[in-house]
């Protein structure tokens, strides 16, 4: 066959094909390109296939670089010689010049753009069944290292994308796969090729870029991050095409585009994320049942984004959260209540405030509208929703505790509740210190304050240890003296002496103040147990009047002047109706060391009562011997009316026998340090004599050496 072609071309056209010179080369090609006009028009295909062959395999595979020119222009000028009838040829023709784009020389490179943009503006849509292995090539090409080759390579590129346009047997479907493969390239020429096609493919009407987008969005977002803004810019307006197509479109794969768009909302490019967040918040409107099993998914790259550096991201996303929670899903439907679990409470340990609020407001949804299903998972969430009680955002413990106030309805998670808070307290008492006071209030106005305080009451009643008990009611009882919110029970235990409400909650609560004296002093004060207030204050040892029973003492007396005690303040209008409570007040006086504030505040307070003249004195500077006087006469004191409703006396040996519990704990205490003490020193002075025994039995020697001496 070879030697048929060489008797068609003459040797002289032959040798200018592979000159070193461009124009003798050219003009042999033109004397090529006429030969085999000729010869198709005389229908000799077979010599036109010698001359392909000759043109193949002694020139395009020769190893001299100029016969390799040659051969890429020789072809051409055979297909244009053929024109109409060149897709029979093309099995012979468009491999070797494929094949030459691999060429080590950069100008063959170049010569094999130019033959196959020749060849393929002469066969235009018969040039398709070659497409992906040409689209192969003129991926590689676009980033050639030669600036004259990639420059030839974008105009074949325009030409070829321009055939495609128009021809009706381009394959979508065997196209894909190579495009996916190529999506994370990360050569900047590469990604802008590759962009390129998307962008006209998409906008060819008969072909359904869309229904194929999630095999390559994910390489889209990724060129988001590219440092080029060209890139950039490119695959953002790819992007935005595409989210306005899902708009107009009634069927989108939302699902595997949704698993995209969340991972890359956790992008560490600003503007990744925005993209990203912006496509899921559209998704949440289009998408509707679709969208459902990812629901957690998506949940999951949204809450972090609530918290982001950028503002429009965060404004995004919140508004996406919003859109989300508003979805009333139906868990028979795919709605997967525990995927939605479990992200909220991984973002409850989130670094970040409004993370963890709004992962809250996550869990106060499901338990109001899936109630029955959100406990079956509480097994998993409720530790971790006790331990945010530790937050430290005040925010965030108010919303935990609405959370746990409406997990509370059943008593068995309410007691479960409280005791966590009591052990959370008696673990950390800077918590107890700086919190204490919020979350029990906020319980309160959630649960209702006398519900809060008798099961506190209940659990620190039989508490262990002795010394948190009573700091621990010592706070509570703060609260319960301070608080607005506890206004309503503090009236209850006003009518205590009266009302069997009050008396049952007075009982109830007496139970736990016993661990705390003045604690038990300010809760009779409370329910006007005056009486029983002297009685205790009168128990009182020695022991028991430490400076912590100072401190609180002193906390007391200012109590007295705000104005949630002005109704015994103004009960000391009438002396000798309310004697008892003037004996307990002057029993507090005499506890106080007479140089500090609260005593003059109390003293200051008491020389305002007005005892009336026809009091018995027995001396007119000391107003407490009035007093005494005034107690015998029992029908005149009202504390003693309905002193009998309360078995005040049992109460007094329960406050008694607690107290000696807290008396011989302190004790054991003292004789704990000491002996620890004694075994310290004893272990000093036994390391002490084995040091002294040590330099004995070195100094022997030397005594010895220096007799022999001598």
């Amino acid at each position: 066959m070879a030697a048929d072609a060489l008797s068609i071309i003459p040797g002289a056209v032959l040798r200018n094909l592979s000159d070193k010179l461009y124009e003798k080369r050219k003009n042999a090609a033109l004397e090529i390109e006429g030969i085999v006009k000729q010869l198709a028009t005389a229908g000799e295909h077979e010599k036109i296939s010698a001359v392909i062959s000759l043109l193949t395999n002694d020139f395009t595979y020769s190893p001299q670089a100029n016969h390799r020119k040659g051969g890429l222009i020789g072809l051409a000028a055979v297909t244009v010689g053929l024109t109409t009838e060149a897709a029979q040829h093309l099995e012979q023709i468009v491999p070797p010049v494929l094949n030459s784009f691999l060429d080590q020389d950069s100008r063959v490179r170049y010569y094999a753009c130019e033959a196959l943009y020749n060849i393929a503006k002469v066969v235009r849509g018969d040039f398709i069944i070659y497409f992906n292995k040409i689209f192969d090539a003129l991926c590689k090409l676009s980033a050639d290292s030669d600036a004259n080759v990639q420059s030839a390579a974008h105009l074949l590129d325009r030409l070829v994308k321009d055939i495609v346009t128009e021809s009706d047997q381009f394959s979508i479907e065997e196209f894909i796969p190579l495009l996916r493969e190529r999506m994370n390239v990360l050569n900047p020429y590469v990604r802008q090729f590759l962009v390129g096609w998307i962008t006209v493919l998409d906008s060819v009407p008969d072909i359904d870029m869309l229904g194929f987008l999630p095999d390559f969005l994910d390489g889209l977002f990724n060129m988001l991050s590219d440092s080029s803004h060209e890139i950039r810019q490119q695959a953002d307006a790819a992007l935005s095409e595409f989210l306005q197509e899902i708009k107009n479109s009634p069927n989108v794969d939302y699902g595997r585009m949704a698993e995209i768009l969340v991972r890359r909302a956790g992008s560490s490019d600003e503007f990744t994320r925005l993209t990203s967040i912006t496509w899921i918040n559209e998704f949440v409107k289009l998408g509707g049942e679709q969208l459902v099993p990812y629901y957690a998914d998506i949940l999951g790259a949204i809450l972090p984004c609530i918290s982001d550096e950028e503002e429009k991201i965060r404004v995004v996303a919140r508004e996406t959260n919003e859109e989300l929670r508003a979805i009333k899903a139906d868990p028979t439907e795919g709605f997967d209540i525990g995927a939605i679990l479990s992200i909220a409470k991984r973002e409850l340990n989130s670094d970040h405030e409004a993370t963890r609020i709004e992962a809250l407001h996550w869990f106060s949804t499901l338990l109001t509208r899936y109630r029955v299903e959100f406990l079956a998972y509480l097994n998993d969430i409720f530790d971790p929703l006790l331990n945010a009680l530790s937050d430290p955002s005040d925010a965030v413990v108010l919303l935990v505790l609405e959370v746990h106030a409406c997990i509370a309805a059943e008593s068995h998670h309410f007691h479960h509740l409280v005791s966590y808070l009591i052990r959370t307290f008696h673990n950390n008492h800077v918590l107890l210190e700086k919190r204490g006071a919020l979350i029990v209030r906020r319980l309160c106005v959630l649960l209702g304050a006398e519900k809060v305080y008798r099961k506190f009451s209940t659990i620190l009643e039989s508490e262990i240890d002795l010394d948190f008990a009573s700091v621990m009611v010592q706070a509570l009882n703060l609260i319960l003296l301070t608080s607005t919110e506890l206004g309503e029970l503090r009236s209850i235990l006003k009518k205590s002496l009266v009302d069997s409400c009050g008396k049952d909650l007075f009982q109830s609560l007496y139970a736990s103040w016993c661990h705390s004296p003045m604690a038990t002093i300010s809760l009779c004060l409370l329910a006007q147990a005056y009486n029983h207030a002297s009685c205790v204050i009168q128990s009182l040892g020695e022991e028991d009047i430490n400076v912590k029973f100072l401190v609180q003492l002193d906390k007391l007396i200012r109590l007295l002047e705000t104005p949630v005690f002005a109704y015994l303040r103004l009960q000391l209008l009438e002396p000798g109706k309310h004697t008892w409570l003037l004996k307990t007040l002057y029993g507090l006086l005499m506890l106080l060391p007479q140089q500090s504030a609260a005593f003059k505040i109390l003293r200051t307070r008491l020389k305002t009562v007005p005892f009336s003249e026809n009091l018995k004195r027995t001396s007119s500077a000391n107003p407490y011997s009035q007093i005494l006087q005034v107690t015998e006469d029992g029908n005149r004191n009202q504390d003693t009316q309905n002193y009998s409703a309360i078995n005040f006396p049992s109460l007094l040996q329960q406050f008694e026998n607690m107290q000696q519990q807290h008396r011989d704990h302190l004790k054991n205490q003292l004789q704990s340090r000491k002996s620890a003490s004694a075994v310290t020193l004893s272990q000093e002075i036994q390391r002490f004599e084995e040091a002294n025994s040590s330099l004995s039995e070195i100094s022997r020697p030397a005594s010895r050496t220096s007799k022999v001496i001598s």
